[in-house]
């Protein structure tokens, strides 16, 4: 058998001891406050109505997470004018996100628009209003198929020309992260969106987070990375893409659990709960083990990246496949065990199995994040 360079190669441990795992009192208290706002503002029904409306999220449940959560700004530094939090508490939010299925652009705005526009100017005009939650963000896949773009320099700066397609609340956004060619090389932008600009709606499978392709003309941009800086930006970027799923996975089959343990325990037959028989305990349990690998996972990942995201490749990459299996897998239990009426549209479970395999297919299955994880290892 040959040798491998397993031993050799560079693996992208941790350089430094991440930060401890156990939630502080400062983070329980964030969950515990987020929990409860979204209990009261982001029941099932409320988000279907918010999904299907104009916008695809409520403007009002927005406002509340940025006012009384400060989730655009959170994980902003001082200086920019954010909280200073890393993202160590973003994930926080993102689980309770995930579990809460909430439309409104977290994801796409405060925790990946937010933090690719921290690579401008300050002195940037538009740029506070997206940390102050004012304005939306949102970032492309940062891939040359989803990135028709062609950027100029003139006397008045940067401008754009092109499509961005599959774009994330690309709808509603006020700010583009995307990237473009540039004569120079291939570049990363911040592009505002005029009236002119043609926003052409996709059709989804999870109604609860929209897609958009987007077209612009002469589009104004502020320039994000230099040629021989944006590999390194957009693979850091793509990253805290995967970490911010894997967090949401992670909420969405603590949720799953809790409805599916709910449903067994009142459900009977034969004149007991289902819940008791032995073979729907093994599911449960099985379940249960799902939720724990990822949490573990995603919950590590985010705090090397929070301590060095350049070390943290390995770490998310491992979040990305241990989470989206969870979500996928607890999805489809959760569907089985409701029996006939976990199939149904109107059950909950529906719109969380859509809600997994939406993440799914943004960052990739379980087959291709271990396939990165091999590649990061050497093998």
């Amino acid at each position: 058998m040959p040798s491998t360079s397993v031993a050799t190669a560079e693996v992208p441990w941790p350089r430094s001891e991440p930060a401890a795992l156990s939630p502080d009192p400062e983070q329980t208290a964030l969950r515990d406050s987020l929990r409860a706002l979204l209990e009261k503002h982001s029941g099932m029904a409320q988000v279907r109505a918010a999904a299907s409306s104009d916008r695809g999220y409520s403007p009002k449940l927005w406002q509340l997470l940025v006012d009384d959560m400060s989730v655009a700004g959170l994980a902003i530094p001082e200086e920019r004018g954010g909280l200073g939090y890393s993202t160590a508490e973003l994930a926080i939010v993102l689980e309770e996100c995930g579990r809460a299925l909430v439309c409104e652009p977290v994801f796409s705005s405060a925790v990946l628009g937010a933090q690719a526009l921290l690579l401008a100017d300050p002195a940037d005009d538009p740029l506070p209003d997206v940390f102050a939650g004012r304005s939306l963000a949102t970032v492309s896949a940062l891939d040359s198929d989803t990135d028709d773009l062609r950027a100029q320099r003139s006397t008045g700066g940067w401008s754009v020309d092109g499509t961005v397609t599959h774009l994330t609340g690309g709808g509603t956004a006020d700010v583009i992260v995307a990237s473009a060619h540039s004569p120079d090389g291939r570049r990363l932008f911040a592009l505002r969106p005029g009236v002119d600009a043609v926003r052409t709606e996709r059709q989804v499978l999870d109604p609860t987070r929209r897609q958009a392709d987007v077209t612009v003309r002469r589009c104004p941009a502020v320039v994000l990375t230099e040629p021989d800086t944006t590999e390194a930006v957009t693979s850091r970027l793509r990253d805290l893409a995967t970490l911010a799923l894997a967090c949401e996975n992670t909420g969405i089959v603590d949720r799953l659990l809790e409805l599916t343990v709910e449903y067994t325990r009142t459900r009977h037959q034969f004149g007991r709960p289902i819940a008791s028989f032995q073979a729907v305990k093994h599911r449960l349990a099985d379940l249960l083990v799902l939720l724990e690998r990822a949490r573990s996972a995603s919950r590590y990942a985010a705090a090397v990246y929070a301590g060095d995201p350049d070390s943290a490749r390995l770490a998310v990459a491992v979040a990305g496949a241990v989470c989206t299996e969870a979500a996928v897998q607890a999805a489809a239990e959760a569907v089985q065990l409701h029996g006939g009426v976990g199939f149904t549209w109107e059950h909950p479970a529906h719109s969380y199995f859509r809600r997994a395999l939406g993440n799914e297919a943004a960052q990739g299955d379980a087959r291709m994040h271990r396939a990165r994880i091999a590649t990061l290892i050497g093998l």
